[in-house]
């Protein structure tokens, strides 16, 4: 299809959309435009420093290695005063390299890597640190952090090494697996806080007591090729949680975990992913939002180019109701799945608590998402899910070139308070989106027009 006749569909579209008194035709113009626009950058925009290795010392660069400050590496002993003496001494010296260096297995409990530092620090990992594995031996001054680096700028984490959170043990105290525990939360292994230009790359973040990343309050981060792994049954093991950031692109990253392999919540903006494999876990998520009657606000936000395999959801926004805010401005584009529960979700009534949640009348308002060239197999009959609020509905959802199926069945779309519209091939039918007789039957002529201007 042309860009010429896709426009002139577009109009025709927006202007039934008008007619049903639901959006004006700028409005609806405006929105695809702007989806249309949101771009990736690329990793090689963006240089990656040259680390010299830490048996040397070319490049300028001054290396701090924690084994010159008594760190044992043998795994067993504690080595947290050596990291914090090192850290010390590196944040303070301008062009430094914090090294952890490789084959050997550094024990560090809960610590706090505090800047701003003198200038382009370097964090390199080559080594395996490692958490204790005793939740009740843990630093109750830090329930919910283990390595957290915050006010830094123009840092650089990197390097070939492993970041273990030892969190079986976590995992087994946790109401999600045994509903006679208590409800805690638990460390997050990586934290990224209140920093601006970082950069990380190549990285292995494994085991989590719970998230195993998470970037907060921060802006433009880049993150390359970080692998993310643990078991399809821990318990709240978000891969990367993105929370109150702006410009960040996550890319060539192969997550596993328990739970959202990335979860995109509060106040971001500007959020890009590429190349992605995700799986196990629980899809791509935006949200939760809302829960406790608070305020969610996600914009623009684009995924291009994913696989996600035997996850328990695929793209989804998950909202609580009596929240309030919106998300809007997203695209998922060029996304297989294979063998997914619910291929594409949107959730206005998600309630993760062990007590029933009351439907309410505010909601987090979600508009202008789209969904583009996404393929691929699905468990579940409904491929497609759209159940919104009948107070704040679902609006401005665009379907472009969908084919989902089912190995051993039909598959169907469900929609709830839900307005949007479907061109090319969407599979299942994207039809119960148009509420209004008028947009049906204009639908389905400017459908049979497709169908005649490809035969030409």
């Amino acid at each position: 299809m042309n860009k010429i006749f896709f426009l002139s569909l577009l109009s025709l579209l927006v202007a039934a959309h008008g007619v049903a008194g639901s959006m004006t035709c700028d409005n609806n113009m405006g929105m695809l435009q702007e989806l249309e626009s949101l771009d990736i950058e690329e990793e090689n925009e963006v240089e990656l420093s040259d680390i010299p290795s830490w048996r040397s010392e070319r490049g300028g660069k001054v290396l701090v290695n924690v084994d010159s400050f008594g760190a044992a590496g043998n795994g067993e002993s504690d080595d947290t005063e050596a990291f914090q003496k090192a850290w010390n001494i590196s944040c303070s010296t301008p062009k430094s390299v914090f090294l952890v260096p490789q084959g050997r297995i550094y024990l560090v409990n809960a610590t706090k890597f505090i800047g701003p530092c003198a200038g382009n620090i370097i964090i390199q990992i080559d080594g395996k640190v490692i958490a204790p594995d005793e939740p009740k031996n843990w630093d109750p001054k830090s329930p919910r952090v283990w390595l957290t680096f915050s006010k830094l700028d123009k840092a650089v984490f990197q390097g070939s090494g492993v970041i273990d959170g030892s969190g079986s043990k976590w995992w087994a105290a946790s109401c999600k697996k045994n509903k006679s525990n208590p409800c805690k939360g638990a460390p997050t292994a990586l934290t990224i806080d209140s920093s601006s230009a970082i950069k990380v790359s190549g990285i292995t973040i494994q085991n989590s007591q719970q998230i195993h990343f998470t970037i907060s309050r921060s802006d433009s981060v880049r993150i390359y090729g970080v692998k993310v792994s643990s078991p399809g049954d821990s318990p709240n093991t978000d891969g990367i949680h993105i929370s109150e950031s702006t410009n960040v692109a996550i890319q060539d990253s192969k997550i596993g975990s328990g739970d959202d392999c990335i979860s995109i919540v509060n106040a971001s903006t500007n959020i890009k992913m590429k190349r992605i494999f995700c799986g196990p876990g629980h899809g791509v998520s935006i949200g939760s939002l809302g829960k406790d009657n608070s305020t969610g606000i996600v914009s623009k936000v684009i995924l291009d180019t994913a696989v996600l395999r035997d996850t328990t959801n695929g793209l989804r926004i998950k909202t609580w109701q009596g929240g309030s805010g919106y998300v809007r401005g997203v695209r998922f584009q060029n996304v297989r799945v294979e063998n997914v529960s619910n291929p594409i979700i949107i959730d206005q009534f998600y309630c993760d608590s062990p007590s029933s949640c009351q439907n309410q009348t505010s909601g987090v308002e979600i508009s202008e998402i789209m969904y583009q060239n996404i393929s691929g197999t699905t468990k579940s009959d409904k491929a497609i899910k759209f159940d919104c609020s009948d107070a704040v509905p679902c609006n401005n959802l665009v379907l472009s070139n969908v084919n989902l199926e089912k190995l051993d069945g039909t598959v169907q779309t469900y929609c709830h308070s839900a307005q949007g519209f479907g061109y090319g091939v969407v599979h299942p039918s994207a039809e119960c989106l148009n509420s209004n007789d008028k947009i049906s039957q204009l639908h389905e002529s400017i459908q049979d027009d497709i169908i005649h201007h490809t035969e030409l």
